[in-house]
């Protein structure tokens, strides 16, 4: 792309933030290193002619005015360019203007608007000259994810190979991968959501990189396939989809957001007496049918915990296991996150977030119905990955591993 024609378009985009707030005067750029850097750097006289030739041109054609300086050299040394005519200068250019570009847009996602209602703030804010995206340019990538998400919603009773789903769908492997940020966008509900990890985004749709069994550890026996095969230590993986039924007498139930947590939760002696799941990060449709399996065979007064990250993604996968929970008649209460959980040591060792992060996680707490943690959140802020604490589980009637809760009454552990 030339010089000029970097100034120029830089000029036609000024010039419809203008449209966009009524301004009456017109757009206009001063030929200065901080607006228009290209024309001050032209080394050569070829190239300084070559850019007021292109200028000249635009300047016949009506799009532009240009201001001169008369008194120095040959008179065309450029000082500012002003747009005269925006239709003029965007035909000029080859650019269709916002207006256009949005009615395109708006064509190919009203289909998707009363199923996705954020769509229709992503168009607001494409209106507004704002993100997401690259503008309305991006409505071709927003429409392959919104189609993406209704068809996986639609078999929400299986997981999905990422990258064999993508060619079935979208006839290319990558094409999926390359949608993440949309399909965060439509899974997440709000323009905002990029808190969601990849791996989380794809698992909310029954989406992995590789088949993900369900690993659990404890006491019982799971019946896959019509074969009943009793838990053994460390734990056990069975395909989510396979789970028939679960026989188990456990005293507690825990699941678990990070595969390293898991692991050393499954190595706790008091594993024994419960049992801990892996949820695979962001739980699945089909992990999540697999998990009211469970909940159905579990005693009815074995309480469940959920211990993940203190984050937003954390709290977000906490909200959506709620939701499961609530389906079975089940409470889901907060394991070691809350910084009321936390030693002091822990508590000092934590990162700060931000206010964004803060108000996300606040806002996801409450949607876990644990307003509590949100107080506590609000009173000392803190991120922290579940991996840097010691596993331990809940005490109900088994051994602990180290540290000990601040409130041994709220969480059902034994003090030690």
């Amino acid at each position: 792309m030339s010089a000029a024609r970097h100034v120029l378009e830089r000029l036609l985009r000024k010039g419809e933030r203008a449209c966009l707030r009524a301004q009456s005067a017109p757009a206009s750029l001063p030929m200065t290193g901080a607006s228009a850097p290209e024309y001050l750097t032209l080394s050569t006289l070829s190239e300084q002619e070559d850019f007021h030739a292109q200028i000249r041109l635009a300047e016949r054609e009506g799009a532009i005015s240009v201001r001169r300086d008369q008194h120095r050299d040959d008179g065309q040394r450029l000082l500012r360019l002003t747009v005269r005519d925006l239709d003029a200068l965007a035909r000029h250019l080859g650019i269709a203007l916002l207006a256009t570009r949005m009615a395109d847009a708006k064509g190919r996602l009203v289909q998707w608007l009363p199923r996705f209602p954020v769509i229709s703030e992503v168009l607001d804010a494409w209106a507004q000259g704002k993100g997401p995206g690259h503008g309305p340019e991006s409505a071709a990538d927003l429409a392959d994810a919104a189609r993406v998400v209704e068809a996986r919603l639609a078999d929400a009773g299986a997981e999905r190979m990422l990258r064999r789903e993508s060619v079935r769908l979208l006839g290319d492997s990558k094409r999926l991968e390359a949608l993440t940020p949309w399909l965060a966008l439509l899974v997440g509900g709000e323009l905002n959501a990029g808190a969601l990890e990849r791996e989380h985004v794809w698992s909310a749709l029954g989406l992995r990189r590789e088949p993900q069994p369900m690993l659990i550890a404890g006491t019982g026996t799971l019946v896959v396939d019509g074969t009943a095969l009793a838990l053994v230590r460390p734990y056990l993986g069975v395909p989510v989809e396979r789970l028939d039924a679960v026989v188990t007498e456990a005293r507690f139930l825990l699941t678990v957001e990070n595969l390293a947590s898991f692991h050393d939760a499954a190595a706790c002696d008091s594993v024994a007496d419960g049992l801990v799941i892996y949820t695979g990060g962001m739980p699945s449709p089909a992990w999540r049918r697999a998990c009211a399996r469970v909940l159905q065979a579990l005693p009815a007064d074995a309480p469940v915990y959920h211990w993940g990250d203190i984050d937003e993604g954390g709290f977000r996968i906490a909200a959506t296991l709620v939701t499961t929970m609530r389906a079975a008649g089940r409470v889901l209460r907060p394991w070691l996150m809350s910084p009321d959980d936390l030693s002091s040591i822990d508590v000092e060792a934590a990162r700060r977030p931000s206010a964004t992060q803060q108000g996300a996680m606040l806002r996801w707490a409450q949607a876990a119905g644990w307003p509590d943690v949100g107080e506590a959140l609000a009173a000392r802020p803190l991120l922290l990955e579940q991996e840097a604490l010691r596993a331990r589980l809940p005490a109900h009637g088994g051994a602990l591993s180290a540290m000990t809760s601040r409130h041994p009454h709220d969480r059902g552990v034994d003090p030690v």
